[in-house]
């Protein structure tokens, strides 16, 4: 999901297991277009420093929440949590949970009828572009200044 708008940009399905979202996440980063630095927000489960390492060596910025409960504690330190883009991304990551909550409610995918992961992965790819629709509706219609400028 991109912070400006809330929109997401990729979605994958993979199998329940603790480090494929991690991996998947990585690989979904690499996808985004632009040279410029990026981040990567995320919660708490993401606080390995392997991959804390690996969005570092791809040039990410990793916005990951503290896990200061861990033993050996956070893979986050200060040269990423000083920064205000990091308190930042921290709230706006939780939007995220609202396209999986349109998703099982209103786009049915609580309880898929598929089975297998390249079944399931269409219909969750749908529900996001769909959620993506209803979100962009509500956005305010920016008018850009060259048109206000044509215009006169």
């Amino acid at each position: 999901m991109e912070n400006r708008n809330g929109l997401v940009v990729g979605a994958v399905v993979t199998h329940a297991r603790g480090s494929a979202d991690r991996g998947s996440a990585l690989a979904m980063i690499s996808t985004v277009p632009g040279t410029q630095r990026k981040t990567l927000a995320a919660d708490k489960a993401y606080d390995t420093a392997g991959f804390v390492e690996s969005g570092r060596i791809a040039h990410v910025t990793p916005h990951v929440a503290m896990n200061v409960a861990r033993s050996g504690g956070s893979a986050i330190d200060a040269r990423t949590s000083r920064h205000p883009g990091y308190e930042v991304s921290q709230r706006i990551r939780n939007r995220i949970e609202e396209h999986f909550g349109w998703a099982k409610t209103v786009g049915r995918i609580r309880q898929t009828v598929f089975r297998g992961i390249h079944r399931v992965d269409l219909p969750c790819k749908l529900n996001m572009l769909a959620s993506n629709i209803v979100r962009m509706r509500r956005m305010p219609t920016v008018v850009p200044d060259f048109a206000v400028q044509g215009a006169r």
